[in-house]
């Protein structure tokens, strides 16, 4: 578990949906009285990808990712001083425009949340085992690795 320095867990929503995702849930989720500063990062399905339109995407998980998730989140509080900590991860088929991913972080000032907030998006899409199949306009297709 890990441990804010007045001893609760920062960690307070972790997940992986097949429903819509809220950003206000996961700001809501990492308010703190302490908190100065609360970094918000929303991926949202975007209409190309290198040049290439893009109709739709699905994302799928490995049955661990929960768990990677955690691991992911507990190195970032241990790395930062975080107040709070909350990621959550669709799945399954996702249109133009929808939200993919929605993380935060809080802590006590906005250098910190800012910090924390991009090492949880980036060592989320580096090591937990989501994977992107995008379809593209010209009927092609391809999967992406760990998103």
């Amino acid at each position: 578990m890990s441990q804010s320095a007045a001893g609760g867990d920062v960690i307070r929503l972790i997940g992986v949906r097949e429903t819509p995702l809220s950003i206000d849930e996961v700001y809501s989720a990492v308010g703190a009285p302490g908190a100065g500063g609360i970094a918000v990062f929303a991926g949202t399905v975007r209409d190309h990808d290198h040049a290439r339109a893009v109709t739709g995407l699905a994302y799928s998980a490995h049955p661990t990712v929960e768990r990677e998730l955690r691991a992911v989140m507990e190195k970032v509080a241990a790395d930062f001083p975080v107040l709070g900590l909350a990621a959550l991860h669709r799945v399954g088929d996702l249109e133009i425009g929808d939200i993919a991913v929605v993380v935060a972080a809080a802590c006590a000032h906005r250098a910190e949340a800012f910090a924390a907030c991009r090492r949880l998006i980036d060592d989320l899409k580096a090591n937990v085992p989501i994977w992107k199949h995008q379809t593209f306009a010209d009927g092609d297709d391809e999967w992406v690795g760990a998103c």
